[in-house]
Order: C-alpha cells, then sequence, then structure tokens
C-alpha cells in the first residue's frame, strides 16, 4: 500500500469515528433535553384539611399557698385547705378519683436573708390539687365558682404554670379522614392548573405530610380546637 493510500486510508476511519461521535453526542443532548423537559412538566401543590372539634379531657389545678412559722403548723394548714378544696369539688359533682394531691412545694423564706428585710412567717408552701376528668361542662362550672373558696378561707393564687387545660386525644381517630381530604384538596388544585395549561396531570412524583397542629379556636373557648394538616404533593403533567 503506498503512502498516499495509508493517509486516505487513515482520513477515513478518522471522519467516521468523529461522525459516530457526534452521533452519540447529538442522540445523549435530545435524551437530556427530553430529560430536562420532562422534569419541568412537574406541579407542586399543597392541600389543606382543617376540622372543629371539642377537647375530651380537662386539667384543672387548683393552686393554693400557705405560710407559718413552724413546719407541723404549716403541714396542719395544708390539710385542712386541702379539706376544703375537697369538699367543694365534691359538692360540684366531681368524683374521688378525678382528684389528685401535689407534694407541697415548701420555701424557707428567712434561709439567705439577714437583718430586718426578712418575711414575717419562716415557711412558705405552694399546693395543688388537680382535677382531672372528661367532663369539660363540669370543670367550665366549677371554675366559676371558685369564689366560693375563697369565701371559706383557701388562699388560692394564679399563674401561668397553674392554668386549666382543655386537651383534645383523639386526633389518631380523625388522622385518616383529614390526611385524604388534604390529598383530595392537593389533587384539585392540580387538576385546575393543568386545565389552565392546557394539560393532564399524570401520577405522583412526590409527597409529603405536614405535622398536625392543634389550636384554640379563640381565646374565649379553649375547649373548641381546631385541627389543621397540609400535604404537599409533586405531580407529573402530561
Amino acid at each position: 500500500m503506498t503512502d498516499n493510500s495509508r493517509v486516505s486510508l487513515f482520513a477515513v476511519v478518522a471522519a467516521a469515528l468523529l461522525a459516530l461521535a457526534l452521533a452519540f453526542m447529538a442522540v445523549s443532548i435530545k435524551t437530556g433535553l427530553l430529560q430536562f423537559r420532562d422534569a419541568d412538566k412537574v406541579v407542586s401543590v399543597k392541600g389543606l384539611a382543617e376540622r372543629t372539634v371539642e377537647a375530651d379531657l380537662a386539667l384543672w389545678p387548683i393552686n393554693f399557698t400557705v405560710m407559718g412559722d413552724g413546719l407541723d403548723v404549716l403541714q396542719g394548714d395544708i390539710e385542712t385547705q386541702q379539706d376544703l378544696i375537697r369538699s367543694f369539688l365534691l359538692l360540684k359533682g366531681f368524683a374521688e378519683e378525678d382528684l389528685q394531691l401535689s407534694m407541697p412545694k415548701i420555701t424557707d423564706q428567712h434561709a439567705n436573708l439577714y437583718g430586718s428585710n426578712m418575711p414575717p412567717q419562716r415557711y412558705r408552701a405552694e399546693v395543688t390539687v388537680l382535677v382531672r376528668t372528661s367532663d369539660i361542662e363540669r370543670v367550665k362550672s366549677g371554675m366559676q365558682s371558685v369564689g366560693d373558696l375563697v369565701k371559706s378561707g383557701v388562699a388560692l393564687t394564679q399563674s401561668y404554670e397553674h392554668q386549666p387545660q382543655f386537651i383534645f386525644t383523639q386526633l389518631n381517630a380523625i388522622k385518616p379522614e383529614m390526611i385524604a381530604l388534604a390529598t383530595q384538596e392537593a389533587r384539585a388544585a392540580a387538576d385546575q392548573f393543568a386545565r389552565d395549561a392546557g394539560a393532564e396531570v399524570g401520577s405522583i412524583r412526590r409527597a409529603s405530610q405536614g405535622y398536625f397542629s392543634i389550636e384554640d379556636v379563640d381565646p374565649y373557648t379553649p375547649e373548641t380546637k381546631k385541627v389543621r394538616v397540609v400535604t404537599s404533593v409533586d405531580y407529573i403533567l402530561r
């Protein structure tokens, strides 16, 4: 084979290899563009589900303080006031098993204090009687009558720590239905978007469930709650 023939053969092979490489690149670019375009054909929507429910558990802490110079006297006063609160609650229709007595929190008010600024009584005790019941209306009625306790000599105290609580405990019973409603809302939003865009909704590409929140409907009716969940869904459009 002459040198000219050899050069011509190499040129043909090189041209063929270059053509194959260009064809492969074109196919790869086309595939990439198609995948990119398919990735763009996704709509992300959210679905909201809300429900108003009534609390089914009430926690009513009745907090009081007593003071004295001796621990024995202090303990006697604690028991006297606990008995007054217990009698009041039983009279209001609560059962014994609804009542829980806490350990008193006793403070030595003279500890680490010197001079003439000491409190007149050495010991101060904070005690809580907790009412735990599913009878929400009875708790609301009892709370309106606590003035009777004050009249009987119980030194009630109010604090952020000892606020009544109304709790909804049946969330698991309504979760499946609320998730289904939120998903339906998301699908309806995706359908509307697809109609506006001249497309159709395909399969779900990705979905995530938000957390459930339970809040008071308003500050004046804490026994009425609003349960809320948001679901996020990505649908493929075709």
